[in-house]
């Protein structure tokens, strides 16, 4: 099915490359880097997942910095190769405990014999990180964890006063801790990915929120779990779940429609919105679901341009958090392409601001804003002058905009969606596992019309 598979870093470099079948010449890689680093498509910034040079279909994705690339000459399910390569990172990952360039070239022989299991003669076997132990032996050499890059606030995982920073789950899913022990914990992720479209008077024009709620398990002796959501959750737009046929009350979790692990079992879902399971070795999503139903979101923005002279203009740009003080949102970009005839902007910051930067991207005539955190709140404000080689003939609204805007809010979910408890089946009195449970929010699409 695919021809070749590597892996490159972002300067290039070839860490991992293995040809399955011959058939696409060996300098497909640099020919990729090339084509992806120089990129010259309609209007795109980036290339895109597929494309095809000389005859040849390259399908990648981009995961954690490195590139993961397929390449194949016959006409293959994209999406197909698009989920594989997301699938042999995990699983990497999986067993590497933290996906870099300096963790894979240390394991490159571990990475080897996965890729030779995984993919046999250009056709996918399995990526079952379960599975895949029973023929897998080498160990992993483990990467320094103070050589792993910081992952910032998002990356915190807590309960109650309790805190354990991102690094508690970047460790091997077959390597034990310092001594031959290995602690029992698990680890759940609620992630929430919200897409919302604001009209330029600031209403809601759309809004959708995809959610999975992931789980990575270090439990020893495969034990049974419990894990429970909202008792007032609703699948089904009318209000009524398909498991049930109670009617929901006011304040609901309403969800349009979701799916579960195969490892799942529904059979008190009905009762009391309780999944059990017999977690799997590796990362998986327990649940991913969708929701249509009117969310607060946890921003507002507000764009406004008007002209301020014949060859100039001014905006307007103000993001409000709706959230509580004790929640703070990290990684904040805001970006808005202006006319195509601008020529320089200066920009304007609230007084007193801290940690913001400005920038304008001249050759893609774009706007950027971008805020180190907002604390739940808060209210900040930029303001642009614009300077134009013409006059504007047109109306400034439909040639500039919308405003997109990315995030990340750890601790934070939009769709009110809760894991009310993790219980674990115990094995005896002594046997208590650590729990982790941690929310985390980001855009998907965050778009304000002008």
């Amino acid at each position: 099915m695919i021809s070749q598979f590597f892996v490159l870093s972002q300067r290039g470099d070839n860490i991992v490359f293995r040809d399955y079948r011959g058939e696409v010449q060996k300098g497909s890689a640099e020919i990729f880097f090339r084509k992806v680093k120089f990129w010259k498509g309609d209007e795109a910034e980036e290339a895109p997942p597929v494309f095809n040079v000389d005859g040849v279909n390259y399908i990648h994705v981009k995961v954690a910095g490195l590139l993961f690339v397929a390449t194949t000459r016959v006409n293959v399910s994209p999406s197909l190769v698009l989920e594989l390569l997301q699938r042999i990172a995990r699983v990497i990952k999986d067993y590497l405990g933290v996906l870099n360039e300096d963790s894979l070239r240390k394991n490159f022989v571990l990475v080897y014999e996965l890729l030779d299991e995984v993919i046999d003669f250009g056709y996918p076997q399995t990526t079952s990180t379960e599975v895949l132990k029973s023929y897998v032996f080498n160990e992993p050499i483990m990467v320094d964890a103070a050589r792993i890059p910081p992952l910032g606030p998002a990356a915190m995982f807590m309960q109650g006063t309790k805190r354990m920073p991102g690094t508690a789950v970047t460790k091997s899913v077959v390597a034990n801790e310092p001594g031959g022990r290995k602690r029992d914990e698990i680890f759940v992720d609620v992630i929430e990915k919200i897409s919302v479209t604001f009209s330029s008077s600031g209403y809601i024009l759309t809004s959708e929120i995809d959610g999975t709620i992931q789980m990575k398990s270090y439990l020893s002796g495969n034990p049974e779990i419990r894990l429970a959501l909202n008792e007032d959750l609703s699948i089904g737009r009318s209000g009524a779940s398909v498991y049930d046929y109670r009617s929901s009350g006011g304040g609901a979790v309403i969800l349009d429609d979701c799916n579960f692990h195969e490892s799942v079992h529904l059979d008190s879902f009905d009762m009391d919105r309780t999944l059990t399971l017999i977690p799997p070795d590796g990362e998986f999503a327990v649940m991913n679901y969708r929701m249509t139903q009117e969310f607060k979101p946890p921003f507002r923005v507000n764009a406004l341009i008007e002209e301020a002279g014949p060859s100039k203009a001014e905006v307007i740009l103000k993001v409000r958090a709706d959230f509580s003080p004790s929640v703070t949102a990290n990684t904040i970009a805001v970006q808005m392409p202006v006319p195509t005839y601008t020529t320089r902007v200066s920009f304007e910051l609230e007084p007193g601001a801290v940690g913001q930067t400005t920038d304008f991207k001249e050759g893609m005539k774009r706007l950027e804003w971008c805020l180190k955190k907002i604390v739940g709140g808060s209210e900040h404000t930029l303001r642009a002058k614009l300077t134009f080689s013409q006059e504007s003939h047109g109306n400034l609204t439909r040639e500039a905009g919308p405003v997109n805007m990315n995030f990340t809010i750890p601790m934070y979910n939009a769709s009110r969606l809760q894991v009310r408890y993790l219980q674990i089946a115990k094995k005896s009195k002594t046997y208590q596992p650590y729990r982790w449970v941690r929310y985390v929010t980001q855009a998907n699409s965050y778009v304000a019309r002008l």
